[in-house]
């Protein structure tokens, strides 16, 4: 029965374009902003102009960075010692010496992962 009524609601169908409720001709319309009818061009032109000329007068000194504490400041400069030293030592050696120091490393670390050979006679 439910089968039936479905098939008869499925045959009425004739496709194309969904409609909206409340919607003529498909089309929805947007909203139009309002306009301000009391706008006052040199009036606001005059406020600019005031305001520009009060922080031309006050002109106050803007701080370009926070002050920094002298453990900041010490704790800075070891930083930068620090890194200049990294430097430096990484300039020292060229690629093919770290290449043969790692390479060493390598050989002295205990092989832990390694394969022990399970036959005695080979």
């Amino acid at each position: 029965n439910e089968y039936k009524s479905y098939l008869r609601m499925s045959d009425t169908f004739t496709g194309g374009k969904l409609k909206l409720k409340g919607v003529k001709d498909g089309k929805v319309k947007k909203k139009k902003k309002k306009k301000n009818k009391h706008f006052d061009k040199e009036k606001v032109n005059n406020e600019l102009q005031k305001e520009s000329d009060e922080n031309e007068d006050s002109e106050r000194p803007v701080p370009s960075q926070p002050k920094r504490t002298p453990a900041e400041l010490s704790f800075l400069k070891a930083q930068e010692k620090r890194e200049a030293d990294r430097i430096l030592k990484k300039a020292e050696t060229s690629h093919r010496d770290r290449v043969e120091q790692f390479n060493e490393h390598l050989d002295n670390l205990i092989e832990h992962f390694d394969i022990p050979k399970v036959s005695w006679t080979k």
